[in-house]
């Protein structure tokens, strides 16, 4: 029989794997070299995909002997070892860790979906904060683009709740760009209609005062209505399904306590995400 292979097993190899081949060996000239700067990245994604804290993913490779052993890891790192390691991971890290393992697919999407969904700053249940009368006015605000057809996320942007969709777009079709055809086609919610958007986008328009006026408006909500009846804008729906899957394996959640981790946060979520489906 052939034996059975853990999928963290099989996460901590490919998340090993991205890692040891676009890291250098030690972040610092002056480091102890008591750990290897791919391990601990490797290390501090798995417990974003465990959505465990620093303190349980330090328990949690005391009792995995296999993971370790993938990791090449001779001792335990600290918690605080792991979340200094991810306080030194920039977004340009996890970006060219993103496309590395894109390029491996060899990517042609005829039509990418993107979407935005939201992420709370603290830990506290939605039944506690209604009955504490202090509800939430801000949240982080995590944006994919996704192809339709490999259904991996392509490129990732990051604001606070109060921000616009629309200002994302031209991120998002920019890192998209290296992975769909030339002509291909943008999916997304009236959520993302602004002066971003471009001729022959699947975006539905908002209609101000209950009418269309302008008429690249009125001819954009026509492509959006022949869309629907051919079915391409359903395709859009793939773009919930993976927010919801984010949210469910990966928390709903961003622990950090400033703005700058929290956005490398919904980095990191869609790279862990990739590598879940791979």
């Amino acid at each position: 029989m052939k034996p059975r292979i853990s999928r963290y097993q099989h996460v901590a190899e490919i998340a090993w794997d991205l890692t040891k081949t676009q890291l250098p060996l030690y972040c610092h000239k002056n480091s102890p070299h008591r750990y290897q700067w791919p391990q601990l990245v490797a290390c501090v994604l798995l417990t974003f995909y465990l959505d465990l804290s620093y303190r349980d993913m330090e328990e949690w490779l005391w009792a995995s002997d296999k993971i370790c052993k993938v990791l090449n890891l001779q001792t335990i790192p600290d918690h605080s070892t792991l979340c200094r390691a991810f306080r030194k991971i920039g977004i340009e890290v996890l970006r060219s860790l993103q496309r590395i393992l894109l390029r491996r697919y060899m990517l042609h999407e005829i039509a990418i979906g993107i979407d935005s969904t939201g992420f709370r700053t603290d830990q506290a249940s939605a039944y506690y904060s209604f009955r504490n009368g202090r509800p939430k006015k801000d949240w982080v605000k995590g944006a994919f683009v996704i192809g339709i057809d490999s259904q991996m996320i392509l490129g990732a942007c990051a604001s606070y709740g109060r921000y616009q969709d629309s200002v994302l777009l031209k991120n998002l079709r920019k890192q998209a760009k290296p992975y769909s055809v030339r002509h291909r086609f943008v999916l997304a919610d009236a959520g993302f209609d602004g002066r971003q958007i471009e001729t022959g986008d699947v975006i539905p328009p908002i209609r101000r005062h209950g009418k269309l006026v302008a008429p690249d408006r009125i001819e954009r909500a026509n492509l959006v209505a022949q869309a629907r009846l051919d079915g391409l804008y359903g395709q859009r729906w793939k773009c919930e399904t993976i927010n919801s899957v984010i949210k469910r394996k990966f928390g709903d959640t961003v622990r950090s306590r400033t703005t700058r981790y929290h956005f490398r946060e919904i980095f990191v979520k869609g790279l862990i995400y990739n590598i879940h489906v791979c």
